[in-house]
């Protein structure tokens, strides 16, 4: 039913944090639970009390956040079958002493899982739903259940999992969170699973979904549409295997598309400032193609399509990428027409107009560089020096007069790298070496180091991708190389390249026009 809130439960600082090469600090998770709170998540899942000091450590440290809007939920199980009592259960007394706003308990919700994995009898199961979820709601505790593999099991035998749920129901659950555990669903039936539970259960229903079949963010849809209030995921799809639903897709989808109300659609210019910094919090790649957050979601390469955009951006854009705080991307390529370099110019605030020849020209000598193996797509600063230096209003902040890098390898010690570097500035010469891991970073190094007297704003420099692209394998180690490097400031973010028969050379071309980009736009 459209204009019915959802709400939004993210769980990336638990699930998402299974991840593999994740592993969040306590400020990592801090950090993240302001973000998400600036969105607007209705519910942030902080972790697991009791399971380890990092977790109990995060309850008692989030009290001290000053949030806005978010609730914060502690995640557990049911009480351990051997545990003498609801009172002596260990984990449950670390539940209640987290003092989260609500406290999710996971349960098999299978008839499969629970004789398989917990090895316990199924009225037992339901008896540990009950009595573990009346023990919570007489503590004053806001409880949701997650039924973990409920899809699978009511595939199975839709009898026993939907009493699960009525269990807990009848213990006083608050919401009903369907899981499909193994992420093997589609669509259509979970459409199907919702809409049944629904007409038996009168408490909310969540959804919470994994990515095995690559249709979490369907699937969550699906069930919002058969009738779930709350959707359950992770920022930009972190989580074990192959993730869970994506909250930065999900979210834009249901309120932009769908006319659901979502408190976090009050908050979606944020969506692609949040996506990327939890993306850097987790020390890991941003994925740039992906839905409505990547550099990739709104960009534009062929020409006749940037002539249409130019007339009216409806024409290749499904939504406008300011919504969630995006921006169009017009990328300059051999495929690029006159009306791509107009776009760009443009965008970058240069007239053009007086000069009938200018984007022809541009465009003549942008497709015999790519010819070389340049690429502008990803290289965005040295494009704009590119069209810069063809108006004439760019003139170079330095001159080199010589560099050298020696490598020397002793015997069995590590190879030493140095680079020694003279650089000219209004006249004046700065002499300087330094050393590096490499030959590449040794030059880096000294670059920077002779610039920074004159330029102090290169010490904000820093670099985060060096990617090299061999152009012509059958050449061997004698073929042409680009090199990307991609560097930040505290404000931006650039790509340059550079093409070379030899590496240091392309790795040079490309810091320089980096290092020129920052001082252009300082």
């Amino acid at each position: 039913m459209k204009g019915k809130l959802i709400s939004i439960y993210d769980t990336t600082l638990r699930d998402g944090a299974q991840t593999v090469g994740i592993s969040f600090s306590i400020h990592d998770k801090l950090r993240i639970t302001e973000e998400l709170d600036r969105l607007k998540v209705d519910f942030i899942e902080g972790g697991h009390p009791g399971s380890n000091p990092k977790d109990d450590f995060f309850f008692d440290e989030v009290k001290k956040l000053n949030l806005k809007h978010s609730k914060i939920a502690a995640f557990g199980s049911t009480k351990h079958a051997k545990s003498e009592s609801y009172e002596k259960d260990e984990m449950l007394q670390a539940l209640t002493n987290s003092k989260a706003d609500v406290v999710t308990i996971v349960a098999k919700a299978s008839e499969f899982q629970v004789e398989k994995a917990l090895k316990i009898g199924l009225r037992k199961n339901l008896d540990l739903i009950y009595g573990t979820i009346a023990f919570l709601k007489d503590k004053g505790c806001t409880v949701f259940i997650d039924g973990e593999h409920f899809f699978d099991g009511f595939k199975a035998n839709p009898e026993y999992s939907l009493e699960t749920m009525m269990k807990a129901r009848e213990a006083g659950a608050d919401m009903a969170v369907l899981c499909d555990t193994n992420g093997g669903c589609l669509p259509y039936e979970i459409e199907e699973i919702v809409e049944k539970v629904a007409k038996e259960l009168n408490i909310p229903i969540g959804i919470h979904c994994h990515n095995d079949s690559g249709v979490a963010v369907a699937n969550s849809i699906a069930a919002v549409m058969a009738g779930a209030e709350s959707v359950q995921g992770t920022i930009n799809g972190y989580g074990e295997r192959c993730g869970n639903t994506d909250l930065t897709t999900v979210i834009p989808n249901l309120a932009l598309k769908m006319g659901y109300e979502c408190r976090s659609s009050e908050a979606l210019v944020h969506l692609t400032e949040v996506s990327r910094i939890v993306s850097e919090t987790a020390n890991l790649a941003h994925n740039e193609r992906a839905p409505y957050v990547g550099s990739s979601s709104f960009s534009t390469k062929a020409g006749l399509h940037v002539s249409a955009i130019a007339r009216d951006t409806r024409t290749y854009e499904h939504v406008d990428p300011e919504s969630v705080g995006n921006k169009r991307m017009i990328l300059i390529s051999e495929l690029s027409g006159k009306s791509n370099i107009e776009f760009k110019a443009k965008e970058l605030g240069i007239d053009i107009d007086n000069n009938i020849n200018f984007s022809k020209d541009l465009l003549k000598k942008v497709k015999h560089l790519e010819d070389q193996g340049f690429q502008f797509e990803s290289a965005e600063g040295s494009f704009e020096l590119l069209i810069r230096k063809a108006t004439g209003e760019y003139i170079p902040f330095f001159k080199l007069k010589g560099f050298r890098v020696i490598t020397e390898k002793k015997e069995d010690a590590p190879i030493i790298c140095e680079a020694t570097i003279k650089v000219e500035v209004d006249g004046k010469e700065e002499h300087t070496a330094s050393n590096g891991d490499g030959p590449i970073e040794a030059l880096d190094n000294a670059l920077r180091k002779a610039l920074e007297k004159f330029y102090p704003k290169i010490s904000e420099l820093h670099l985060t991708d060096y990617k090299v692209r061999v152009l012509d394998e059958k050449a061997g180690t004698a073929a042409a190389v680009r090199v990307i490097i991609e560097q930040k400031d505290k404000n931006s973010h650039w790509g340059t390249v550079g093409v070379s028969e030899n590496i240091i050379e392309a790795s040079w071309q490309a810091l320089v026009d980096g290092i020129e980009y920052l001082l252009y736009k300082k």
